[in-house]
């Protein structure tokens, strides 16, 4: 069996296609993977995100790490058994959620002491204990502990924390090295870091790859800096990692973020928003996103989307989701979310298509002239 291997069959322009290959299943690029955070994908059981198109989903360390724990979760038999996901998992390092989440966070260069938005106990994450954490979850891809600076902070803060960040990595394929049975099986992948600076990105992505890594992801992004400033950054940092490695945008993002950062050259994503969105009443057509509580949608005998291959749009009218998230009814969530889940892996095939056709541009200047006008 392989441990991971990543495969290129059809590129055009900067975009391509290709396949991962795990002990726990093929995983096909462009990816887009949902996000699990507590061991679930809101609103959607597992086999459903599977029939939706997903070869991999994402599992948020700091959250299982505070609830219901890492050590417990081994118990268990590990996320794949505990969540009823038999393929593969990435999971990050919870360097993002300890930056975004925690209260009373003490960053110094062994790791980060920070408060439980749960509850407020302390605990502390290391390099070391993140990858400890993603070994008892038992992880198929693992990620690198790095920090996740503020977009807008000076440059020499961003260099500061690039840095250390670099430091962190080396550690965690120390750490990560030495975990036995699941070094064996397992991947890991570092993060790339520098805000939006061409030359503190290329350090970075130098750094990595000096250490080596099964792939390599695209972090800081996503963050606040708008979709014209991250695509002026994935027109150089993707190009700075390895070619024949996996490159994975951390966190991103909306229907038109994907096609334009395929575009740049990236491989694999994930994103709450097909989630989240669809507990919010928003659900995702080709023809740009509907907000389904709109009152012209009371007596609409229509699909959601009439090119939608999902059961939803094959059975519900939008009449009928419009009703069910007026009342509040959690069938309205559980709809919305299954459609926007297959509308993402729609999404994600039909570039694999276009890519592997020779089409993708032409595809993309179609998918935005529908989705922008929708929009």
């Amino acid at each position: 069996m392989t441990r991971f291997s990543f495969e290129i069959h059809a590129t055009e322009g900067k975009a391509r296609t290709g396949v991962i290959r795990m002990m726990r299943g093929d995983i096909r690029t462009p990816a887009f993977m949902p996000v699990g955070t507590a061991a679930t994908v809101k609103a959607i059981k597992m086999e459903d995100v599977r029939a939706a198109g997903a070869d991999i989903i994402l599992g948020n360390t700091y959250h299982l790490m505070l609830r219901p724990g890492a050590e417990r979760m081994a118990r268990l038999g590990g996320l794949h058994k505990f969540g009823g996901w038999d393929r593969p998992i990435l999971t990050d390092s919870g360097g993002y959620q300890v930056m975004s989440l925690s209260s009373l966070r003490k960053i110094t260069e062994d790791g980060v002491t920070f408060a439980s938005h749960l509850d407020g106990s302390r605990h502390m994450l290391s390099p070391e204990r993140s990858m400890e954490i993603q070994r008892l979850l038992g992880s198929d891809i693992v990620m690198c502990f790095d920090e996740c600076p503020k977009i807008d902070q000076p440059r020499d803060v961003i260099a500061r924390s690039m840095e250390m960040s670099m430091r962190w990595a080396r550690r965690s394929r120390d750490a990560f090295d030495a975990g036995g049975e699941h070094a064996e099986r397992a991947a890991l992948f570092g993060i790339q870091q520098g805000g939006l600076d061409e030359r503190l990105r290329a350090e970075s992505a130098g750094a990595l790859s000096a250490i080596g890594f099964d792939g390599y992801a695209i972090g800081g992004l996503a963050v606040g800096e708008g979709q014209e400033a991250m695509f002026a950054t994935l027109d150089f940092a993707p190009g700075q990692l390895p070619e024949n490695a996996p490159r994975y945008l951390m966190g991103v993002g909306k229907p038109d973020d994907l096609v334009g950062a395929v575009e740049r050259g990236v491989d694999m994503f994930d994103c709450v928003l097909p989630t989240r969105s669809g507990r919010n009443g928003q659900g995702f057509t080709w023809n740009g996103p509907v907000n389904i509580r709109n009152a012209r949608h009371a007596e609409d005998s229509d699909p959601l989307d009439p090119r939608c291959a999902c059961p939803v749009c094959a059975k519900y009218t939008r009449a009928y989701l419009h009703h069910l998230h007026r009342a509040g009814e959690m069938l309205g969530a559980m709809l919305l979310t299954e459609h926007n889940i297959w509308f993402y892996q729609q999404l994600m095939a039909a570039m694999r298509a276009a890519i592997a056709e020779g089409r993708f541009a032409a595809f993309a200047v179609q998918f935005r002239r529908d989705y922008l006008a929708g929009r």
